[in-house]
């Protein structure tokens, strides 16, 4: 294993992000109306509902990660019509029409808690994963960041006494997830900005900037197309 990794997000606990993050998405949600559910969501065509069911929908992976059972949760998807990473994301959602915003929520948080007890009990072992045997602990920063990614998506606020922390552990992840995705790039960066270079883009940007970026949440006039493609990682 590249011990590289390890070093870069050496004294960050992902377990502990993703159980914050998790609070943090569980409390908005919960105090929300029916207005609230149905506001639009920064996920193009989604609604803060379908966001969430898009979270319980996504532990049934996490899941099979879990019970070794990838491959065939990948085909029971490909046998329902699945073909690329959005359709599967769109059948997910689509399994809770009909449930009331409230039945969503509970679903997720009891697979999330129950997902993430098991995720840290394997840690310092690999998971079963659609790109193979993963290191949990990798598998658990990837979570980690998706959660505060969506709970930036649905507008749940940072408060002020936990946006320093929240923010160094977001800009140190997405500078791991765009090392990872893309190691032939140069990633150097400081607690203000990280500047990325290679395929012929050199650009600094403000570490916000970046963490937006690699979360492909840029819009369309923050950088050039072509440095906006490179930087992007998650869906």
């Amino acid at each position: 294993m590249d011990e590289a990794p390890e070093r870069a997000l050496a004294g960050l606990d992902p377990y502990a992000s993703m159980q914050a993050e998790a609070q943090r998405i569980a409390a908005w949600c919960s105090a929300l109306d029916e207005r609230g559910w149905g506001a639009p969501s920064r996920c193009a065509g989604w609604s803060v509902r379908d966001v969430v069911a898009h979270l319980a929908s996504g532990e049934a992976y996490n899941r099979a990660c879990l019970d070794g059972t990838v491959a065939g949760f990948l085909g029971d998807l490909a046998a329902r019509g699945a073909t690329d990473l959005a359709s599967a994301n769109e059948l997910g959602v689509a399994d809770f029409e009909g449930w009331s915003p409230a039945q969503i929520l509970d679903t997720w948080r009891a697979r999330a808690a129950e997902n993430l007890a098991r995720l840290r009990g394997r840690d310092g072992t690999d998971l079963d994963t659609s790109v193979g045997p993963y290191p949990a602990r990798r598998q658990a920063f990837h979570l980690a960041f998706e959660l505060a990614v969506h709970a930036d998506d649905v507008g749940v606020p940072v408060r002020d006494d936990e946006r320093a922390a929240r923010s160094g552990w977001l800009v140190r992840t997405a500078r791991f997830l765009l090392a990872e995705a893309k190691p032939d790039l140069t990633i150097e960066g400081d607690d203000v900005t990280t500047r990325v270079r290679g395929a012929g883009v050199d650009v600094t940007m403000g570490n916000e900037t970046f963490v937006a970026a690699v979360a492909a949440r840029l819009p369309d006039d923050a950088l050039d197309a072509r440095a906006r493609s490179l930087c992007a990682v998650t869906p």
